[in-house]
């Protein structure tokens, strides 16, 4: 993609974290519901899947590194969703997210 290599795509962690945040939304619109964005103020939350009275809220992480999560707590906050997810960084594995059916990580 964008005409870089597997290893020029890594070196560049804001590169490779938005091809990680465009595959998990990929892997989400391939799922049940509908499929939005999030922001208020300078916090976001970068996917809610609305389905029916169900709501998640899904933050992507490509890095390792434990970071707090202002976008979610600020949506859970006003929101109350369903159901909260954390892919990547100390949530769920990315290889493993994208593995498993998207309705699967929604219901």
């Amino acid at each position: 993609m964008g005409g870089r290599s597997y290893r020029e795509s890594n070196e560049d962690p804001e590169y490779c974290g938005r091809l990680v945040e465009s595959a998990v939304g990929a892997h989400l619109a391939r799922g049940p519901g509908e499929l939005f964005y999030w922001r208020e103020g300078n916090r976001e939350v970068d996917f809610v899947v609305r389905d029916g009275e169900t709501v998640t809220a899904v933050e992507v992480k490509s890095g390792a590194r434990r970071e707090t999560l202002t976008g979610m707590a600020a949506f859970a906050a006003n929101h109350a969703p369903t159901h909260r997810l954390l892919v990547g960084g100390q949530g769920i594995p990315l290889g493993e997210f994208l593995m498993t059916p998207a309705v699967e990580w929604l219901a």
